[in-house]
């Protein structure tokens, strides 16, 4: 498998177009989907992104690493000294970086890496058929 690079940089650009227009409008959004879509945007944006970086990566792989960035920021959310609390609190930072730990946005991760990593394969397993 080999990924093309620009379907890929222009889905992340699609995702975080996305995510930015979730907070946008946040305030029209039911609350349950607010609380979750914008982390799983996020995910599937590091999804996309190593789609991007790692061309002929299986899609399994591909999800774990995306998982384990995503998880590793999360966890880096417990720790809270003061050079680094300063950079949340910038908006690319706080974006970046997050606020503070909660279980609810492990789940989100989850839900949009693999979601990504279904649709990866299901587009896979429909180029296939078509050769």
């Amino acid at each position: 498998m080999k990924r093309n690079r620009w379907i890929y940089a222009a889905f992340t650009i699609m995702i975080i177009g996305l995510g930015l227009g979730a907070r946008a409008f946040s305030s029209v959004l039911p609350d349950a989907l607010n609380a979750y879509l914008g982390d799983s945007l996020w995910a599937a944006m590091i999804f996309t992104g190593c789609g991007f970086l790692f061309q002929k990566m299986k899609s399994m792989l591909t999800g774990i690493i995306s998982l384990a960035f995503c998880f590793s920021i999360e966890i880096s959310q417990l720790y809270h000294a003061e050079w680094i609390d300063q950079i949340r609190d910038t908006s690319l930072g706080g974006l970046v970086l997050g606020y503070g730990f909660l279980w609810s946005d492990i789940a989100a991760y989850t839900l949009g890496v693999s979601s990504c990593a279904a649709i990866e394969l299901l587009a896979l397993g429909i180029k296939k058929r078509r050769c």
